[in-house]
């Protein structure tokens, strides 16, 4: 017997963009809430060299990709912001 969830896929997430900043990521965050694109911000490690950025991933569902980018990309270009978008599966280092 098999459930309805047995078929789903899951850990479908992926890094859409590396932001430097907390204005820069907050303008983002506003973006991706009001078009009701669900994400989450994974904050890497602070290396010896690299301890004063304030340097964020934002990670999103691979379902919503192609509407995250464009809109990202938007804003950014609204507002001068720069990100690096990275397009790649997230790790999980939980699991």
């Amino acid at each position: 017997m098999q459930t309805l969830y047995t078929a789903a896929k899951v850990n479908n997430e992926i890094e859409l963009c590396e932001v430097n900043g907390q204005q820069d990521r907050r303008e983002i965050e506003k973006a991706l809430l009001k078009n009701r694109i669900s994400y989450y911000i994974r904050w890497p490690k602070r290396s010896l060299f690299n301890k004063k950025k304030e340097l964020c991933i934002i990670c999103i569902n691979e379902n919503s990709k192609a509407e995250a980018e464009d809109l990202v990309q938007a804003v950014c270009d609204e507002l001068g912001i720069r990100v690096r978008f990275l397009m790649r599966p997230s790790r999980n280092d939980y699991l």
